[in-house]
């Protein structure tokens, strides 16, 4: 497998012979309000600062290009937003959490959309929904609802996408059901000034290890969007301290890895 990160939680991942973009933000840089009361919600870090906090590594072009499926684990705008929904082809194969976002996409004038299952299959490769907690107490509820995807293949290491969630019981089931080998966290501690941690922060990720300490872990979602509040080099930093920085990367926006 070969996993790019693109920029906060967009990835182009080759697997089993399919090339899958997860989570498509592309707009440019500053194009987009800040989450924080511009939007409706609560107050944040760097709420004067406009989202993506940060450009894209390379053309648009270049990274759908020759893509085989798209996945979108939520709709919220870090993760779907207006570029992609203008830039993807309409007949592109595409998965979604749930009806609820299907319809949405659908809407958006997306022709092959199909909510991700237990069993989905695309190709030979099999694409298993987990579950994710955007969050803890109150604010989840208003996260709203989202997931993650374990790829399997025959020739391949199994791939755990955990998506916007923090660490809990679901996660470490997951774990322990597929045994990931590989494992992408969303690691940014993004929070608002209320509320607590709405994705994994430092400690989530040792957990992460802690549970799977043979797997190799990276760490996304980072620095992109206003409401982050851990850095890459603290994250780093921390992983140094746990003698683990072996087992976890924290890649640059464009950084990719093989495995």
């Amino acid at each position: 497998m070969h996993i790019q990160l693109i920029r906060n939680a967009t990835l182009v991942i080759e697997y089993g012979g399919k090339k899958f973009l997860i989570d498509p933000m592309l707009a440019e840089k500053g194009t987009l309000p800040a989450f924080g009361p511009e939007v409706g919600l609560p107050d944040a870090p760097r709420q004067d600062q406009k989202n993506p906090l940060v450009s894209l590594p390379t053309s648009i072009e270049n990274i759908i290009q020759d893509m085989d499926a798209v996945i979108v684990t939520h709709l919220h705008p870090d993760h779907w937003d207006r570029a992609a929904v203008e830039s993807l082809p309409k007949d592109i194969k595409l998965y979604s959490q749930n009806e609820e976002d299907a319809a949405a996409i659908r809407d958006a004038g997306f022709q092959n959309v199909e909510v991700l299952e237990e069993n989905t299959v695309f190709g030979d490769v099999q694409l298993i929904k987990t579950k994710g907690e955007h969050g803890r107490g109150e604010i989840l509820k208003a996260a709203g609802h989202v997931c993650g995807v374990v790829l399997k293949h025959t020739t391949e290491k199994t791939l755990y996408v955990a998506g916007d969630t923090v660490w809990y019981d679901a996660v470490q089931d997951v774990i322990n059901t597929h045994k990931p080998e590989i494992i992408v966290v969303n690691a940014g501690d993004n929070q608002f000034n209320i509320g607590g941690s709405l994705v994994m922060g430092k400690d989530d990720v040792y957990e992460v290890y802690k549970a799977a300490p043979n797997a190799k872990i990276i760490s996304t979602h980072m620095e992109a969007v206003n409401h982050w509040t851990l850095s890459r080099e603290e994250l780093k930093n921390f992983m140094e301290e746990k003698g683990i920085s072996s087992n976890v990367f924290v890649p640059d926006d464009g950084e990719a890895y093989t495995f």
